[in-house]
């Protein structure tokens, strides 16, 4: 039994170790709070069970790493150094994107290059060289320490036991357990902002390791799909374009936080900086993409535009990409109708391929081959710092639409106006701003700059569509508002007017007649059904069924809802009767036995 045996010293450390889960949930409560103290020491008053189960949760979590390292001070400082990362990175996405930190945000840990140059400029050089001297001085620290000597059987318990209370809480959190809900404890996954603030940050993030993307809904059944497929398909083909004399080449390219800054009010800005867009909006079918985000979560938008389905449904934060689509073998999209048509397809973004998992996900959606910046060496950058210019991907876009023999879907997703907008970073700023506070002008102009580079982009898309042998349709849009420093959008008014902050600009071009009929605010989804109408092509019956949401609901948003004549408050029983049907045909295909699949594509 003198192996059991713990001494003193190891009685002082223990005791250490449980201050310092106290320390690590407060701090991590406190990143989800935008560190404000106050706000803190409010909910551990009213959830101080969450709070003792959130700190021994850490306190086992650095009893583990203590077992099993060798040294038992290296063990708890480096599980400690990594919660207060995971902090940090919370604290960060929340004041980006407005959203907490989920446990499929850890996968893009595989790109951390990638997000180092993303988020370069973002960290002051104060911070850094701050956590440089910590890291040097907890060093020095552990080996002046008195060294704790700890028996093999004594470690294997130690760390038998703070495994088990780890799985434990997992599960009993994950599973919604009785004991759970005795600590009030509920799962509100249909609200993760309500989830993480009422809750608290270590019951949230465990809660969502198991979270679906949608709930199976009420009479979910084979005989249920059938019957919806039935519905739209015996509605007639509405085309309000004249097909091609051939099949037509479809270009998506989504841009990269791209929206219209002039909108801004309260701005002047010395130049019109979309002097293309607002000169040709008027003469081809234009309007505004309703996204489903705000900041960041490119591939949600993604998602919707490629698949039609909507993330209106899907739980708060949920990253169908990362959580669902990766594990499938195959999902119905837009590729995979045209590929049965007789098209080709392919995909194009000018970053790491792994990105979201975009080089998994691609095959599953039916992509026949991904260029991504690996492929892309020569590429022009404006700078070297900057990313792969979105003229030079419209370039390769153009280059492999001219090499194709048959007709050919290209997805494009850009990178040029990704944050942080660095002065400087493409090159020269042109346009100044008035009317923005100073700490911010710099950013600001620096952002402009970047649209009217893509507006010079879009403009050399036009003239290069003509060039094009066979038919060809362009859809443009902005997958959503970029990341600014949100006093900009304070100062705007536009903290309370989510409409606005989730339009971004959409456009089609082409080189045959598609009209100029005003598309008016769409969601995503609906952009697969767009371009077939105005081509002429014939709609399955799954895009049929998008047709009637869109008509009703052009704007579908969990932000906001538009409807036929403007904002809405209240569904319609006719509205909420599609969406039904909308959620069933979703359910089945992203969690249920997929029967749509081969009935409504």
């Amino acid at each position: 039994m003198r192996y059991f045996r713990p001494s003193r010293k190891l009685g002082f450390m223990l005791l250490g170790l449980l201050l310092g889960g106290f320390v690590l949930n407060f701090f991590i409560q406190a990143a989800s709070l935008d560190m404000n103290f106050m706000s803190v020491l409010n909910w551990i008053g009213k959830s101080y069970w969450l709070y003792v189960g959130g700190s021994l949760f850490f306190f086992f979590v650095l009893l583990a790493f203590s077992a099993v390292l060798p040294n038992m001070y290296i063990g708890p400082v480096s599980g400690f150094l990594l919660v207060i990362l995971l902090g940090i990175a919370n604290y960060k996405k929340q004041s980006t994107t407005g959203e907490p930190l989920f446990p499929w945000d850890l996968m893009l840990v595989k790109n951390a290059g990638e997000m180092s140059k993303i988020t370069k400029g973002m960290i002051s050089p104060l911070a850094v060289g701050l956590a440089v001297f910590a890291v040097a001085a907890i060093i020095w620290l552990l080996f002046k320490l008195p060294r704790i000597r700890v028996q093999l059987p004594l470690r294997l318990l130690l760390t038998a036991v703070s495994a088990g209370m780890i799985a434990g809480f997992i599960v009993m959190v994950s599973g919604q357990t009785t004991f759970a809900s005795s600590l009030n404890y509920q799962n509100i996954f249909w609200n993760q902002k309500v989830n993480y603030s009422q809750n608290g940050f270590v019951f949230a993030f465990t809660g969502n390791l198991r979270q679906n993307l949608l709930e199976q809904p009420e009479g979910y059944s084979r005989e249920s799909v059938e019957a919806i497929a039935a519905k739209y398909n015996s509605l007639p083909d509405t085309a309000s374009g004249q097909a091609a004399v051939e099949q037509p080449n479809i270009l998506f390219m989504m841009d990269e936080a791209f929206f219209d800054p002039t909108r801004l009010p309260g701005i002047t800005l010395s130049d019109d900086p979309l002097k293309f867009i607002h000169q040709a909006e008027s003469a081809t079918p234009s309007g505004y993409l309703l996204s489903p985000e705000f900041g960041g979560n490119t591939a949600n938008v993604e998602f919707e535009a490629l698949t039609g389905m909507s993330m209106y449904f899907l739980g708060d934060g949920s990253i169908p990409y990362q959580q669902r689509i990766v594990k499938m073998s195959s999902l119905p999209s837009i590729v995979s109708i045209l590929k049965e048509r007789g098209y080709q397809a392919l995909a194009l973004h000018p970053f790491d391929e792994t990105f979201y998992n975009r080089n998994r996900v691609y095959p599953v959606l039916g992509f026949d081959r991904f260029t991504s910046e690996k492929d892309l060496q020569e590429a022009e950058r404006i700078t070297p710092d900057g990313y792969i210019s979105d003229k030079a991907a419209v370039q390769e876009a153009i280059r492999e639409l001219k090499a194709a023999d048959t007709p050919t879907f290209l997805h494009m997703v850009t990178m040029q106006n990704h944050f942080p907008f660095t002065k400087g970073r493409n090159g020269p700023n042109t346009i100044t701003a008035q009317g923005v506070q100073a700490e911010w002008k710099d950013e600001l102009e620096t952002y402009v700059q970047d649209t009217k580079l893509t507006d010079e982009a879009l403009s050399y898309l036009q003239q290069e569509l003509k060039t094009i042998e066979r038919p060809t349709i362009a859809v443009f849009w902005g997958d959503h508002l970029p990341a600014l420093s949100a006093g900009i959008y304070t100062d705007a008014g536009w903290d309370q007017e989510l409409r606005l902050k989730h339009e971004t600009k959409l456009m089609i071009l082409a080189n045959f007649d598609i009209g100029h009929t005003p598309l008016g605010t769409l969601s995503p989804a609906y952009l697969g059904p767009a371009v077939f109408k105005l081509s002429g092509q014939t709609l399955p019956p799954y895009y049929k069924m998008l047709e009637q949401v869109r008509a009703q609901l052009p704007g579908l948003s969990k932000n906001v809802l538009i409807g036929a004549s403007g904002e809405l408050s209240d569904l319609t029983s006719e509205q909420q009767a599609l969406l039904d049907d909308y959620r069933m045909v979703e359910y089945d295909l992203l969690e249920g036995e997929g029967y749509a699949a081969d009935l409504m594509f």
